[in-house]
C-alpha cells in the first residue's frame, strides 16, 4: 500500500511513522500517510525561512509567473486530485457548469479559479498623502513564513485560498492538513511545489500535535486557521504569546430569513444549494431556516420533494448527487442533534435516521415544529439537517437570527429588493446575501464576525491581510 509523504524544500520527506486514511463511503483503507514529528515541523518551517528571501527578492511578474506555471501543473493534474477527494473526503465527483452536481470536480475548478484570480492581483506602491512639504509613499511588504492549518471539508480549495495568496505576496508557506484527508492535500502540495522553488511550499502532516507543534513555532510570521472554533480559541491564545498575526475562521450557525412576498417554488432549489452543499459539511450552508408562518408549509415542501429526489451513495458512481459524511465524529454529531430534536418533539419531514450499511450515511433530513433553544437550532449541526423555524414578524426572525454568538454569513430571500436590502443591513454576520447563499467570489472579501473569526480572506483585502505595511516618508 502507498506511503504518502510530506514535500518539504522541494523533496519527500521520509517518514517516521504512518497513519492510514480511510474512504468514508465503505471504510476502505486508502494509503498510509506521513505522520510529521517535531523535528520535521522544524525542518519544513527552516526551510520556507530560508527560501523566502530570494522568493520575495523576485519581481511581482516573476513571481506570477512562477505561480503560474505551478497552476498549469494543478490543472493537469485536476482529475486525478478530484478523485482523490471523492475517495477520501467523500463529496461525489459531479462536474462543472450549470445542472453538474456541485462535487469534488467543482472543487478542483475552484481551486484552479481562485489561484489564477489571486497571483494576477497586484498591491503597487500607493501615495497616501502629498503635498509641498512631504510624499508619503504606502508599500505592502511580505510578513516572511506563513503556517497554515486546513481543514476536511473543501481540502484543496480552502487550502488554495491559504496558499496561493501567501505565496503571491511574497511569503513562504508550511500547510498541515486535516488527518482526514490528508492523501487529496499531500498530493496537491506535491504537484504545485514541484513547479516551484525547493521551500517555498512545504506541508507536514498528522493529528492536532503536529498543528500545535507548528502553530507554536517561534519563527512564523502569521497562522491561517479554517475549523472549529474550540480549536481555533487555542491557536489565539498561541499566537497571543509570540504575537503572531492571525487570520481565523471558524464556520457559523448561518441564518436564512424568507420575507413574507417570497415565491416558495422560485427560491427553493437556492435554499437546497444553500442548505445542502457538500452534504451541509461547509462553514457557510444555511443551518437555519427562518419562515412565516403564511409560506412555512409550502417552503418546507418545495424543499421535501427536491430532498426526496436527490440520490446518495459513493461518490465514485455514476448519478450520485450526495456521499457520505466525512467522518464518524461529524455522523455521530449529526445523529445527536437529530435524536435531541425528536426528543423535543420536533416533526422529522424527511430523513431522520442513519441508512444501515457500510460508510457515513446519513440522508437528507428537514426538521420542523422547532424553536430557537434546541440544540438542533443553537448547534452548528456542519451536515445534512435543516430546522426550519416559524416566526410571526420580521422583527422576532431578525432577533432570533442575530441571537447567536456566531455571524459568518446570513441570507435574505425575497421578491422585493429594497425590503431585502433593509433586512440585511439588520443582520449580524460577515457576508449577507439576498436571494442566494454561500456564493464567494475570489475578488469578495469573506470572513466571520462574532465567534465566527477575525480577518479577511480573498481578493485585495485578503492579500493586503498577508503583507506588512510600510510607508516611506520623503521631506521635500
Amino acid at each position: 500500500m502507498q506511503t504518502f509523504l510530506n514535500t518539504v524544500d522541494g523533496r519527500p520527506q521520509p517518514a517516521a511513522s504512518t497513519f492510514d486514511s480511510h474512504n468514508p463511503a465503505s471504510g476502505e483503507v486508502l494509503g498510509q500517510v506521513a505522520r510529521s514529528t517535531a523535528a520535521q515541523v522544524d525542518a519544513a518551517v527552516a526551510a520556507a525561512r530560508a527560501a523566502q528571501p530570494a522568493w520575495a527578492a523576485l519581481s511581482a511578474d516573476s513571481r506570477q509567473a512562477a505561480l503560474l506555471r505551478a497552476i498549469d501543473a494543478l490543472s493537469q493534474q485536476a482529475e486525478a486530485l478530484a478523485t482523490w477527494v471523492t475517495r477520501e473526503q467523500g463529496k461525489p465527483l459531479g462536474g462543472v457548469g450549470p445542472g453538474q452536481v456541485p462535487g469534488a470536480r467543482f472543487e478542483l475548478w475552484g481551486c484552479e479559479a481562485w489561484a489564477r484570480t489571486s497571483t494576477l492581483l497586484d498591491l503597487p506602491d500607493e501615495v497616501v498623502f502629498e503635498d509641498a512639504s512631504r510624499r508619503d509613499v504606502l508599500q505592502r511588504r511580505p510578513l516572511g513564513v506563513i503556517g497554515a492549518i486546513a481543514p476536511w471539508n473543501w481540502p484543496l480549495l480552502i487550502a488554495i485560498w491559504q496558499i496561493i495568496p501567501a505565496l503571491r505576496a511574497g511569503n513562504t508557506v508550511v500547510i498541515k492538513p486535516s488527518e482526514l484527508t490528508s492523501i487529496c492535500s499531500l498530493e496537491m502540495v506535491r504537484v504545485l511545489a514541484q513547479a516551484l522553488p525547493p521551500g517555498v511550499l512545504n506541508s507536514v502532516s498528522g493529528d492536532g500535535a503536529v498543528g500545535g507543534w507548528l502553530v507554536e513555532h517561534p519563527d512564523l510570521d502569521k497562522i491561517l486557521f479554517t475549523g472549529s472554533g474550540a480549536t481555533g480559541a487555542r491557536i489565539a491564545a498561541t499566537a497571543a504569546r509570540t504575537l503572531t498575526p492571525t487570520t481565523l475562521e471558524l464556520g457559523g450557525n448561518d441564518a436564512a430569513i424568507v420575507l413574507p412576498d417570497a415565491d416558495p417554488q422560485a427560491i427553493a432549489m437556492d435554499l437546497f444549494w444553500g442548505a445542502f452543499l457538500n452534504m451541509g459539511q461547509t462553514c457557510a450552508c444555511i443551518k437555519r431556516l427562518y419562515v412565516p408562518e403564511a409560506l412555512h408549509d409550502a417552503v418546507v415542501d418545495a424543499l421535501a420533494a427536491l430532498i426526496r429526489a436527490m440520490p446518495m451513495g459513493d461518490g465514485m458512481a455514476p448519478g450520485t448527487v450526495m456521499g457520505p459524511l466525512q467522518n464518524r465524529m461529524q455522523f455521530d454529531k449529526v445523529r445527536a442533534l437529530v435524536e435531541d430534536a425528536k426528543a423535543a418533539g420536533a416533526t422529522i419531514v424527511c430523513g431522520g435516521a442513519p441508512r444501515p450499511g457500510a460508510g457515513w450515511f446519513y440522508p437528507l433530513t428537514l426538521v420542523t415544529d422547532i424553536a430557537d433553544g434546541t440544540r438542533l437550532v443553537d448547534e452548528e449541526q456542519f451536515g445534512p439537517v435543516l430546522p426550519v423555524i416559524r416566526y410571526r414578524s420580521v422583527d422576532a426572525a431578525v432577533a432570533s437570527a442575530n441571537r447567536l454568538d456566531v455571524g459568518l454569513g446570513a441570507s435574505v430571500w425575497s421578491g422585493d429588493p429594497a425590503a431585502a436590502r433593509a433586512v440585511a443591513e439588520r443582520l449580524q454576520a460577515g457576508t449577507v446575501w439576498i436571494n442566494q447563499h454561500g456564493t464567494i467570489h475570489p475578488m469578495v472579501p469573506f470572513g466571520g464576525s462574532k465567534g465566527s473569526g477575525w480577518g479577511v480572506e480573498f481578493g485585495l483585502e485578503g492579500l493586503k491581510s498577508l503583507t506588512q505595511p510600510r510607508v516611506i516618508s520623503l521631506k521635500k
